[in-house]
């Protein structure tokens, strides 16, 4: 007669008495997610790993220090049984079937009456896989399966809308700096979910081929001197589509705090009451300059580094960077938004006492399939621009850790 597969179900165990029997690693695995259940845990064990007896110095476990004794499972909800007692183990097994608690052996899943699933988390789900073939079960199978499907929660790759809870509003998404592998899983989880999509140019457009046919994406460009969408405008379309209780990702480019503009758009929705999220997103001021070996920092080189946003000239006098006081640091100077300005600022650098030969690196489109760098100093840097045909986006890292790394081919 085939064996009755396993019927599912979850246990509420708030409260509810839940008793261990063994300390060892097998408890240790198992005790937090009974711990996050809220259950009233008892532990018996002679012994314990470090990490269980820190659980019951902490009182999250209460621990009788003794090997297991007939009526240890009177009035328990549920039983993990493991200890290294095969004699213990039965006769437990065998006082929680007489009380019919239901009870998980970990040195033989055959005589239980319970089994523990692989289990995983994403944004309120639980999913749990058990082996239904008793001639076949594996474990590390069913982990794997486990595994594939909570990462494909997490990254989005499983697309499962939400129906009843969903609630619709926006959600401000840094999209790190290019590369689709760089954004963080739970930018691209809400990315999966939307209903509309408001896109810069330097978000991780690749990502925006994965999306449902159904989804409405809207090209907020800012191309520099060329075509752009007025940050009114973006505002607007955001306040539009959330408020017709659509799903709305803005999917900004790096983190939408750094020169990204986001706490504008954040503004402009608190004004019109509609609920938002912002998801940080890796900066491109850090990630490029380590996509193309150069360390921010380095021990005995540089101990801080600065980011300032090059977009307006140094004597410029809508500039609120003040450029004497950087020339006198020591550390890393990373500048955003400065190809075209680059020239300017080297001079500024250097009349207020930065050394002409300090490195410079610009990485171009960091990141991605097309990145590349340029080398030079403060007084050959923006000759390297026009001759190299230096193109935005780019980062400009100046100081003494652009010559530490080794330097690949290109």
């Amino acid at each position: 007669m085939a064996e009755h597969p396993a019927y599912p179900v979850g246990l509420r165990l708030a409260g509810r008495r839940v008793v261990v029997l063994g300390g060892g690693q097998v408890a240790q695995r198992r005790l937090p997610a009974l711990i996050a259940a809220g259950a009233a845990i008892h532990l018996v064990s002679p012994g314990a790993t470090p990490s269980v007896e820190a659980m019951a110095d902490a009182g999250e476990i209460t621990w009788s220090k003794r090997p297991y004794a007939d009526g240890d499972l009177a009035e328990a909800w549920y039983a993990l049984i493991a200890t290294s007692d095969p004699e213990a183990n039965g006769r437990a097994s065998a006082e929680a079937e007489a009380h019919r608690v239901w009870c998980v052996r970990s040195d033989d899943a055959d005589a239980a009456t319970a089994w523990t699933p692989a289990t995983g988390h994403s944004e309120g789900v639980t999913v749990a896989v058990l082996t239904t073939d008793a001639r076949g079960r594996d474990p590390r199978h069913t982990a794997a399966i486990r595994d594939a499907v909570v990462e494909g929660l997490r990254d989005g790759t499983l697309v499962a809308p939400h129906h009843r809870t969903r609630t619709p509003g926006v959600a401000l998404v840094g999209g790190g700096p290019g590369d689709p592998d760089l954004i963080t899983v739970r930018g691209r989880r809400l990315l999966a979910e939307a209903d509309v999509v408001i896109a810069d140019r330097l978000g991780p457009r690749d990502l925006l081929a994965e999306l449902p046919p159904h989804v409405e994406v809207i090209d907020a460009a800012k191309i520099p001197y060329g075509r752009f969408m007025a940050q009114e405008a973006i505002n607007n379309a955001l306040i539009e589509h959330a408020r017709q209780g659509k799903s709305v990702v803005r999917l900004k480019g790096g983190d939408p705090y750094v020169f990204g503009r986001g706490m504008e758009e954040l503004q402009a929705l608190a004004e019109a009451g509609i609920a938002c999220t912002v998801v940080p997103g890796i900066s491109s001021s850090i990630s490029v300059p380590g996509a193309a070996g150069i360390p921010v920092t380095h021990r005995g080189v540089a101990h801080e580094f600065t980011v300032v946003s090059g977009h307006v000239a140094p004597d410029d006098e809508r500039s609120l960077v003040d450029w004497p006081s950087l020339a006198k640091l020591t550390g890393t100077l990373v500048i955003l938004m400065g190809v075209d300005k680059i020239g300017k600022i080297a001079e500024t650098l250097v009349a207020h006492g930065k050394s002409p030969d300090t490195p410079v690196a610009l990485v171009q489109e960091g990141t991605t399939a097309a990145q590349r760098r340029v080398d030079a100093t403060l007084a050959t840097v923006a000759e390297a621009v026009r001759t190299q045909e230096v193109r935005p986006p780019a980062v400009i890292v100046v100081g003494a850790v652009v010559a530490v790394g080794p330097r690949s081919s290109e």
